[in-house]
């Protein structure tokens, strides 16, 4: 296991993923944040099946500022259960140098 970790997130649209990429980077909660293109999510939600577009991120921050990314994700985001989830980085099979670069640029 590693001191990194990558919070997986689902915004209603682009321009809400834009402006939390953007606020945790510019408080250096993430080293990144990957915004990929639309993609279709189905669920239940108070006793109905929604169909949404949803915008997914990927932050890539370290274990120690995730709970403070976590927090300013959720303040920036228009839902009342947004979804973010925090996924371990193992350190076998990763980029030393990549990890560690994340390590040094999401700092608390």
């Amino acid at each position: 296991m590693s001191n990194i970790v990558f919070l997986y997130v689902t915004a209603p649209n682009a321009e809400t993923a834009a402006r939390i990429a953007r606020t945790l980077i510019d408080k250096k909660l993430a080293a990144c944040v990957n915004i990929h293109g639309e993609m279709r999510s189905v669920y239940e939600w108070d006793g109905a099946i929604e169909f949404k577009l949803e915008t997914p991120l990927f932050v890539k921050t370290t274990a120690a500022a995730a709970p403070a990314a976590r927090d300013e994700i959720i303040a920036l985001h228009p839902h009342d259960e947004p979804c973010v989830a925090a996924l371990p980085i193992l350190r076998q099979g990763s980029s030393a140098g990549f990890l560690d670069w994340i390590a040094k640029t999401a700092s608390t």
